[in-house]
């Protein structure tokens, strides 16, 4: 009787999907309660066809199924599905990629006839069912609802494989059991009822295992790596909400999964594959790749892409473990105009909703509804779509990354073993991520987790850095940490889940959602976000409002035609916070990053989807008014927010360098797989280290949804308005606050000491946008293509000299690749930089600190141009020095604005001066353009407008103490233990005078022979290093050489070209206030009664001051102007792109160019108010022509020739000395000149101290010297060719001009050979200048009180230089010259 309405259901679902069954025999052993069938084979077709996923299946079979119903207790008992091992292997549909598969079924090539024979509707089997007349029918059916909510199903070894190129994905799952739970989640039989119209479901996996393994050409595994999952077991639970007793669907369905322990593997094999099926999931969820029939077009929304970020640790694993909700990791619902054309995922999984919940259809259908009204109901059921919650969380997660080794076994025939060794760990605790979606309007994604860090492992690269037996701390060994604990923080991370005995589900009441954008913002902001989770947030929204009752007509982006229907407006945001982190890059972490990089690397996989060129379409799209203000009112954007807040980066300095075996990897060169042997690692302590701290990073990105169909429709329309524009553009904001860096150490304890300040906290923005598709806008020029803002309200850095050097040896430890473990810092250095607390040093250092202010620039490109535009509001550069009273002196070295007008003659000094006022112009403005193509003919050529306010210098005494400082001599104790071959990265730089004597008489080595020796120099990691090399250099290697330094006059030329082309149409303006140097002879620190940093005034308060002022030369430059031919003045702002009123069009027309120099003088201060002028001021006025013809070339490349006029009017030139000011300036050139010395001699020594000596590597024809103490020779004394033996080559090898065995070259040679076919240089010059005049002062020997002077004059002096080809004229004239002695009276003139 029962039997009657049961059986068919069941043998619908079993026919439907199994080939080759009699229903006759089905039912007779269903009848008996048990049925066993063995070695099924599924219906590949229908099974595709149901899903609809982008798969074929290759092959499917079911070992053995049963069925087990208990009839006689229908209404009580289970009925039980059980399928053991079932297996099916997919590949991507033909036609998404070309099919090279191997292991190819002939379910492949099916045919279309026996495809649209299968889809015939299988359910109409239980037409045939008998209606008894006993049973009523709500009965039955209320029976049949019981019967199929408490299905069990039960699986026990499903695998599941995935191949593609030669990728092989394999998903085993031990046994998936799925049953009916009452309100504690315990297993029970449960119905619907009017009471309680919920359905409660418990899915449990056990023991999943997923595979990732590489196969040959011809389909097999070589060898089997790592499992990427081993043994992982997980529960889910569904909760089904109903809104009455005979809904079809429920109201609201909540599917939650739960994994304690998550612990993935990739090997660097699996590394690539695992990228690969990353991208395929992302491809295929943003529909670019499959979901077109044939013939179809492809839908333009599918390429829209939405990255959600590369969200870190197991959100990536979910994708592909995580068995429920991994279709629905962060959908964007398109709105779907057409119902067949099926896009991305999104809509994929909705056609799940009603087939994973109604099982009642076939029961609807087999009460003998007709199949119309079925429809019609369906119809009405989806207009109310029901509300998805879809949840996954894992308590722990963990990532292992691991490099292998190949093992040859004992025997020949055996199968290679990879050895893998784990050197990378990502842990992460408190993961979740939940879908809320309701139809297409809404669709909600949050992802977070509470903690995570990065640990490395075991030894990296052949060095044994985190070996078992290193004992290192597991502080050390973690370089990433972000977030909190889980034990502190509590179960947040499940909150409202299924899983959580808080949730309103658990307690009997009706969950509330929020499903409107606003509200939902106003809930879930990034507080919120972080108060849950504490080191991630994601909140990603895509929401669809239908208003309507606006009737306009609407350019629907989606469907790409216009319909009359109510606007749809779709909005995609995503907002991301990233909690306080803390990352430190020191080798060890560096090293693994970079070497996980170049595994990414290394494949061959093409691209899912390539770059589609923009095709215009012929039929452009004309709107008429009503529809260009409806797109002007809403257009659809994606906007992205992310912000991290409070960020530390340490950056360590190199304990090993290995960086020349990955960096070319990643940049694209060749692998250079050099064998390395394992060292022994000693970690260095103290490590410096630089520390960057910022307080808030926030970058937010908006584009267009649909960029194609807007630009095409707004580049076609004959008014544009601004608005349109603004969204036809990616706009991109970044801000950061707070950012301040500075250098602290790293102790044996693992401790930091406390961080010196180098930079003080400061914050700047930038701003940039893209314009989208610009091949649509070729008929509109004048529109920006790219643009850039960048603002830095102010930027301070201050430093001692101790604190650059250490910099520096950080930066060193990085840049100069090839040796391991030789480093070693000088002690003094480090506690010089960082002095134990409550300890006075005995001469504290000076600090120099500079700092500029109101920087803004402005970069934009047209189609035509380049252009930028910027102001620097000011500059100051002061030093700190300490004082005799403990107090710190402030020193002014460089202020710019400085007002320079008066400086020029020293009557400022008397007479009264305005402090600098805030109002004062910025210091440098500037506008330059410049064309994309140099040769198009319609361009005006470059622009350069540009103003320099003045500026007042003070060389002091203190910058010369900041310059020479030298760290002490090192303690001997780092270099014991330490083989002859490591070199410490820092010399000890203050050698003293034994060690320099020791040399010999072996000249310093120049820079030379390091380039000499290059060839030399690859980094070899063995001893053998000290051994003499042969004598026999080969040529090819001398050769080289030669080629790659050419000539200084052959790049000369080329530079002269290069400036040439540039110079020839450039438009220029170029105004330079004068620059005023004030060079004291001893140190001028500030008063505190002045404005700090204001030099003149600093100056000026010492001058009329009690105490007597050092002696002091004043310079003051002259100001500058210079002015190209035909060109106006303009203000030297400009809003780019802008067009100058008299464009150069011909070639050489910027010439001549008119300069004028004004207000040059030279004077000197001493103590009790005296002032002597050096040199009167004075100025000229110039004007410079250049012409250019092209030459016909000779070579591969044309050459120029030119022709230089240059006329210089002087103002005439008074120059007065006496005693005092030659003993001044004799003792600023000797203070100048010690200095330059010793900084000379740091720098010789510097070859040594910079680069380790590896470096150097071996001099042709000696062997390398391994003590520290000696310079190699010089090799440029060195004849090459001696070493090279008798070569015909000889001119060829000559390694430079200053070589004493080279031929001597002629002057004539050498200017034939500028002439000739390499372009000639004519240049004529003329100065004109009325008259000289000397000054000399002294106080006469023999009657004291008076003064000698003798006074030379020359006028009108002439002088022309004219050089050609051919000769070279000098002509000089002068009209008079006269010598006058003056002796001068008490009290009297002269």
């Amino acid at each position: 009787m029962l039997e009657s309405y049961v059986t068919p259901i069941l043998m619908s679902y079993v026919n439907r999907y199994i080939k080759n069954l009699k229903p006759s025999d089905l039912q007779l052993s269903l009848w008996g309660g048990d049925v066993v069938l063995s070695k099924l084979e599924l219906k590949l077709d229908v099974l595709e066809q149901e899903l609809k996923l982008p798969f074929t299946f290759l092959s499917g079979h079911i070992h053995e199924l049963r069925i087990h119903v208990p009839w006689t207790k229908l209404g009580s008992e289970p009925v039980v599905i059980t399928i053991n091992t079932m297996e099916c292997i997919l590949k991507l549909k033909d036609g998404i990629q070309d099919d090279h598969e191997s292991c190819g079924s002939n379910s492949t090539n099916r045919s279309t006839t026996e495809n649209t024979k299968s889809s015939v509707k299988p359910r109409r089997i239980q037409q045939a069912a008998p209606t008894d007349p006993d049973l009523p029918p709500g009965y039955v059916q209320s029976l049949i609802r019981r019967v199929v909510n408490n299905v069990n199903i039960v699986i026990n070894n499903l695998i599941l494989k995935y191949v593609e190129d030669d990728i092989v994905l394999s998903v085993n799952i031990t046994s998936a059991e799925c049953y009916t739970v009452g309100e504690l989640w315990d297993r029970a039989f449960m119905d619907i009822s009017a009471t309680d119209l919920v359905l409660r479901k418990v899915i449990n996996f056990s023991d999943c295992t997923v595979c990732l393994d590489k196969r040959n050409a011809s389909g097999k595994i070589e060898f089997y790596q790592d499992p990427l999952l081993y043994k992982c077991s997980f529960r889910t639970r569904l909760h089904f909400t109903y809104d009455n007793l005979n809904s079809k669907m429920p109201s609201v369905i909540k599917i939650h999964t739960l994994v304690e322990s998550l612990k993935l593997s990739i090997t660097d094999q699996q590394l690539p594959m695992f990228i690969r099926i990353m991208q395929l999931g992302i491809a295929l969820y943003y529909g670019e790749i499959g979901n077109f029939k044939d013939g179809e077009t492809e839908d333009p929304t599918c390429h829209n892409k939405d990255m959600l970020g590369n969200i870190t640790g197991a959100e990536d694993e979910t994708r592909i473990d995580m068995q429920y909700p991994a279709q629905y990791k962060g959908q964007e619902l398109y709105s779907q105009q057409e119902d067949e054309q099926p896009q991305g995922w999104v809509s994929w999984a909705w056609s799940f909703v009603p087939a994973i919940v109604s099982y009642d259809d076939g029961e609807e259908d087999f009460l003998g509804n007709d199949p119309t009204s079925t429809a019609h109901q369906q119809k009405a059921q989806t207009l109310r779509d029901p509300i998805v919650s879809i949840g996954f969380y894992c308590t722990k997660a963990t990532v292992t990354f691991k490099l292998t080794e190949m093992q040859a076994e004992s025997s020949y025939y055996s199968p290679q073993k990879v050895k893998s060794k784990e050197v990378l760990c990502w842990e992460q605790e408190g993961t979740t991520v939940e879908a809320l979606m309701m139809g297409e309007p809404f669709f909600d994604c949050q992802i977070g987790f509470v903690g995570c860090r990065a640990l490395c492992l075991k030894g990296i690269m052949g060095v044994k850095d985190f070996e078992e037996n290193m004992n290192r701390s597991e502080t050390e060994a973690c370089f990433f940490i972000c977030g909190e604990n889980l034990s502190m923080k509590g179960l947040t991370y499940l909150t409202n889940s299924l899983f959580d005995y808080r949730s309103p589900e658990n307690n009997g009441t009706r969950a509330e959602f929020i499903l409107d954008a606003a509200h939902h913002k106003e809930t879930y902001t990034e507080i919120a976000g972080m108060q849950r989770f504490g080191a991630f947030y994601m909140d990603y929204l895509y929401t669809m409002e239908n208003i309507s009752g606006k009737g306009s007509a609407n350019q629907d982006f989606s469907s790409g035609k216009s319909e009359d229907m109510g606007t749809v407006q779709e909005k995609s945001t995503k907002s991301l916070v990233i909690g306080p982190l803390d990352f430190r890059l020191d080798s060890s972490a560096v090293h693994r990053i970079l070497k996980m990089i170049v595994c990414a690397l290394e494949h061959e996989y093409e691209p899912y989807t390539g770059l589609k060129p923009d095709i215009k379409d012929e039929n452009e799209i004309i709107l008429n008014t009503e529809e260009v203000a409806s797109l002007e009112e809403y257009i659809p954007t994606r906007h992205t927010s992310v912000t991290l807040l409070k960020c530390t980066c340490t950056i360590f300095m190199a304990e090993f360098n290995l960086l020349d075996h990955l960096l070319p990897v990643i940049m694209g060169e060749k692998n250079s797989s050099n064998f390395l042997n394992a060292t022994n690692f000693q970690s260095l302590r103290p490590l410096p280290s630089i520390q960057i701290l910022v307080d808030k990073i926030n970058l937010e990105h908006s584009v267009p949804m649909y960029p194609e169909q807007l630009v095409h429709v707004v580049s076609n329309l004959t008014q544009l308005s601004d608005n349109l524009l603004h969204y036809c553009y990616a706009h991109c904001y970044l801000k950061i606050f707070g950012f301040q860096a500075g250098l602290t150490s790293l102790d044996c304890r693992g401790s930091y000491c406390l961080p010196v300040p180098i930079i003080p906290s400061f914050s700047t923005a930038l701003y940039g946008k893209l314009l989208k598709l610009p091949t649509c806008w070729t008929k509109r020029s004048q529109i920006a293509i790219t643009e850039g803002i960048f603002e830095l309200p102010n930027l301070t850095v201050q430093a001692t000299r101790a604190q650059t050097l250490l910099l520096q040896a950080i930066y060193q430890s990085w840049s100069h690749i090839g040796n391991v473990n030789s480093l070693s810092v000088n002690e003094a250095l480090m506690n010089e930089v960082f002095q134990t607390i409550g300890v006075k040093s005995k001469n504290p250092l000076p600090t120099l600190e500079g700092s500029i202010q109101n920087v803004e620039l402005k970069y934009c490109s047209t189609s035509l141009v380049k252009c930028a535009s910027g102001t620097m509001g000011s500059i100051k550069i002061c030093a700190k020095a300490p004082g005799d009273s403990g107090k710190e002196k402030l020193i002014p070295l460089l202020q710019g604005p400085s007002d320079t007008k008066d400086l020029h003659s020293s009557k400022w000094l008397n007479e009264s001066r305005k402090p600098e006022s805030l109002l004062a112009p910025d210091l440098i403005a500037f506008t330059v353009q410049v064309p994309q193509y140099m040769d198009y003919c319609h361009n005006s050529g470059a622009v350069l407008l540009c103003s320099v306010q003045g500026v007042a210098v003070n060389i002091d005494p203190v910058l010369y103490t900041w310059l020479i400082y030298q760290p002490q001599k090192r303690t001997s104790r780092h270099m014991q233990q330490q083989p002859v071959v490591a070199v410490p990265l820092i010399m000890p730089i203050s050698r003293r005078k034994e060690d320099e004597l020791s040399v010999g008489s072996a000249p310093l080595a120049k820079q030379q022979s390091y380039q000499a020796s290059e060839y030399a120099s690859s980094p070899i990691k063995t001893k053998t290093i000290t051994e003499s090399r042969p004598l026999s250099v080969p040529v090819k290697a001398m050769m080289n050489l030669s080629e790659g330094c050419r000539s200084p006059e052959e790049r000369m030329k080329e530079f002269i070209g290069v400036v040439w082309n540039a110079v020839k149409s450039l438009t220029l303006q170029l105004e330079v206030q004068s620059c005023c140097v004030f060079v004291p002879n001893d140190s001028l620190p500030s008063p505190s009664t002045i404005v700090s940093g204001d030099i003149p005034g600093t100056v000026r308060s010492w001058y009329h001051g009690q105490t007597s002022m050092p002696g002091m030369l004043v310079l003051c430059l002259p100001q500058i102007k210079i002015i190209s031919a035909g060109h106006k003045y303009m203000e030297p702002l400009q809003e780019i792109p802008f067009v100058i009123p008299r464009p150069i069009l011909e070639e050489g027309n910027a010439f001549p160019w008119t300069v004028s120099l004004h207000h040059f003088s030279m004077y000197t201060l001493f103590g009790k108010q005296v002032t002597l002028c050096l040199v009167e001021p004075m100025g000229c006025t110039s004007t410079l022509a250049v012409t250019s013809q092209k030459l016909l070339a000779t070579g591969p490349d044309t050459r120029h020739s030119f022709v230089v006029c240059l006329h210089v009017d002087l103002e005439s030139l008074q120059i007065k000395c006496s005693n005092p000011q030659v003993q001044l300036l004799y003792e600023l050139t000797e203070i100048m000149n010690k200095v330059w010395n010793k900084i000379q001699r740091r720098g010789n020594l510097s070859p040594s101290s910079a680069y380790p000596e590896t470096m150097a590597g071996p001099v042709p024809g000696s062997p390398v010297r391994s003590s520290v103490g000696t310079a190699p020779p010089d090799t440029s004394t060195c004849s090459p060719s001696a070493d090279v033996g008798t070569t015909t080559e000889g001119d060829s090898i000559q390694a430079g001009d200053d070589s004493p065995f080279s031929d001597s070259v002629t002057l004539e040679q050498t200017t034939s050979n500028i002439g000739g076919s390499s372009g000639r240089v004519s240049l004529w010059m003329q100065w004109v200048l009325p008259k000289i005049t000397i000054k000399l002062f002294a106080p006469d020997p023999e009657n004291k009180g008076t003064e000698l002077c003798m006074v030379s004059e020359l006028e009108d002096l002439s002088a022309s230089i004219d050089v050609q080809d051919v000769y070279t004229k000098v002509k000089c004239k002068i009209e008079s010259f006269n010598i006058d002695h003056y002796r001068s009276r008490q009290q009297q003139n002269f």
